[in-house]
């Protein structure tokens, strides 16, 4: 069987100062990717120029297309993925810096298991300059061992739902689920592309992660989403209850994903994975529109609870907690 052709789809966006050393480490790759796309998002700094200098003197193809005006990050990926001719992509973003083994460590994953759709990585967090913060992505997110077992015993799908974990830097996944994931739906914000894509992926294919930091992840001013600080990620009950609604992106990413699994758009596999997206929707719907008596909403509460659906998809009593006072 042939080898697999692993393309890297990479997202600019005034980004001179800080895409040299992400270029770089693309180019140090051991297995180095068969092409990079390159989607510059109007930049009105050098990223043009730092692109087309690197296109000339590596020995992949480099495919760049410049937007005439600001999309946004979600519709700049979605514009880069849909470019891709790998059979795997993997996306890229400008400010980070990766490991030399990374798309050599990520195509073992799927090359041991046909099965797996999307694989993900951990991530060592640094600072603008480079320096190690003395962190990990994982661990900033809450990704510890006891989620890393529940995702084992339970299915990537149950273990996405409840919160954001797959981030795009360290992500790759097969061009087979492109018609799935194209085009990232309106109105799930606050998730984008990243998140999409890993939920999509994970009602159809398995998704493998690998607990090695494969990305040097920078924190700075200026990137749109960095890692969380942990007590953000350990006091979930209390940052939620600021918002009325915690469950609307839950709830409109998965009528997305229903709506195009029965369309057949991931095949049978999908079509059959839509009555679980269903009883996944439903449990956030029922969590987004408890009653406003108290009793009323402990009666709802605890029905959720006896069907375990709290631990299927949320934090189990945890997130019964939140829901009374919220």
């Amino acid at each position: 069987m042939a080898a697999a052709t692993f393309s890297v789809a990479l997202c600019t966006y005034n980004g001179a100062a800080c895409l040299p050393d992400q270029l770089a480490s693309i180019a140090a790759q051991t297995r180095r990717p068969d092409e990079l796309v390159v989607r510059d998002d109007a930049s009105d700094d050098d990223t043009p120029a730092v692109i087309r200098a690197f296109a000339s003197r590596v020995p992949f193809p480099v495919r760049f297309e410049r937007n005439a005006q600001r999309l946004g990050s979600t519709r700049n990926f979605d514009g880069a993925i849909a470019a891709c001719t790998g059979d795997l992509i993997a996306l890229c973003d400008q400010d980070d810096v990766w490991r030399p083994d990374k798309l050599a460590a990520i195509e073992r994953r799927f090359g041991g298991n046909p099965a797996v759709g999307l694989v993900f990585s951990d991530a060592d967090l640094v600072d603008a300059a480079l320096a190690p913060i003395g962190a990990r992505l994982w661990e900033r997110i809450g990704f510890d061992r006891r989620r890393q077992r529940f995702w084992r015993t339970r299915g990537a799908l149950t273990a996405l739902v409840p919160g954001r974990i797959v981030t795009g830097a360290t992500m790759a996944f097969r061009s087979t689920c492109r018609t799935l994931v194209l085009p990232t739906p309106d109105g799930i914000a606050p998730m984008i592309h990243d998140g999409w894509i890993a939920l999509a992926i994970a009602a159809v294919a398995d998704v493998a992660f690998i607990d090695e930091p494969l990305v040097s992840y920078r924190q700075h001013g200026r990137q749109q989403i960095g890692a969380p600080d942990t007590r953000d990620a350990r006091l979930g009950v209390i940052a939620s209850a600021a918002h009325v609604n915690a469950y609307s992106m839950y709830i409109a990413s998965l009528a997305a994903l229903q709506e195009r699994l029965a369309a057949g758009r991931a095949g049978p596999e999908g079509v059959a994975a839509v009555h679980r997206i269903e009883t996944i929707r439903r449990h956030f719907e029922t969590r987004a529109d408890l009653p406003a008596r108290p009793l009323a909403r402990l009666s709802v509460v605890l029905r959720e609870l006896a069907s375990r659906r709290y631990h299927d998809y949320g934090s189990g009593v945890r997130s019964l907690v939140k829901d009374l006072v919220s």
